[in-house]
């Protein structure tokens, strides 16, 4: 009893950690985005594109002033709501709680931190406000977060339809919104905004390394039902099992198979660890997946 409360103590100090980065990542994003981009007159992609575009067109369609308070923070948020519950339902209780934090943390953060000039050209805005935003997605991604938006759409139906990404779903997105772009702002607007769009990318693509593929063997002397059942509800990948016999010892074990991306591998260990303690995990990465394998975010 003594060592499962010990257990559950550690796996909720490892996740309030990671829970913990993705708000530090959340501040660097919004750093990025009220310093860089929102002072050049861009605009980010996703959801968080589609709320500035909002602002603006309240702004300066409707005459609505707000201040120097910038509302499309306030505008992702609403707009995350029902992705909120989609995820809670479909993606899990880890997941939506860690999505809620670091959108609650984005939210203010992008409210709070005073939009302000650091560079006067667009060219520079672009490359390091996109280098700054993408590198705090891209922490949270490691994180097993996300910023809300698309991320959670795309992640829903990449589990609906195992050949579509959210790189998909962004892609279409982005199409519609710098389209939309093009006809309310003028063709510059729109060619910095994917500029930035691809070094956001490209940013986020070298910190955020999840969709490496790796192939973990666990050998345990745990009854592995349970712990089976635990890695497909909050990992959502299954598992392969052989019944096995040591050579030395001769004793009878289970060995576990399952492909899965990088960054779920120190999730892996926790809940294997949780059910047996002295399981012997290895790891072997960048393996090459074909066939029904779920890529994750």
């Amino acid at each position: 009893m003594k060592e499962e409360m010990s257990m559950k103590k550690d796996l909720i100090l490892y996740e309030g950690k990671r829970t913990l980065i993705c708000v530090v990542a959340a501040f660097v994003y919004a750093m990025g985005v009220n310093l860089f981009i929102v002072p050049a007159g861009l605009y980010s992609g996703g959801v968080m594109g589609i709320s500035q575009v909002i602002r603006t067109v309240l702004s300066r369609f409707f005459g609505l002033d707000f201040g120097g308070f910038d509302v499309a923070g306030l505008i992702y948020y609403m707009i995350n709501v029902p992705l909120f519950i989609l995820a809670f339902t479909r993606l899990g209780k880890p997941f939506f709680f860690k999505t809620l934090v670091t959108v609650t943390a984005m939210t203010t953060f992008l409210s709070v931190i005073p939009v302000t000039v650091i560079v006067e050209d667009r060219m520079a805005a672009c490359v390091v406000g996109g280098i700054i935003s993408g590198s705090g997605i891209g922490v949270m991604l490691r994180m097993a977060s996300c910023s809300g938006g698309m991320d959670v759409v795309g992640l829903i139906l990449a589990r609906w339809k195992k050949d579509f990404s959210v790189g998909k779903a962004g892609l279409m997105l982005n199409l519609a919104l710098y389209g939309i772009c093009f006809f309310l702002f003028d063709v510059e607007i729109v060619v910095y905004c994917i500029i930035y769009a691809a070094v956001y990318s490209m940013a986020m693509d070298r910190v955020h390394t999840q969709n490496i593929n790796v192939e973990a063997n666990i050998i345990t002397k745990a009854d592995t039902p349970e712990l089976e059942k635990a890695v497909f509800d909050e990992l959502y990948r299954g598992m392969t099992k052989w019944t096995t016999q040591g050579a030395y010892t001769h004793q009878q074990s289970h060995m576990l198979y399952v492909t899965l991306s990088k960054y779920e591998v120190s999730r892996l260990k926790a809940i294997v660890h949780k059910y047996d303690p002295h399981a012997f995990i290895v790891i072997n990465e960048g393996v090459s997946v074909d066939g029904n394998f779920l890529k994750k975010l």
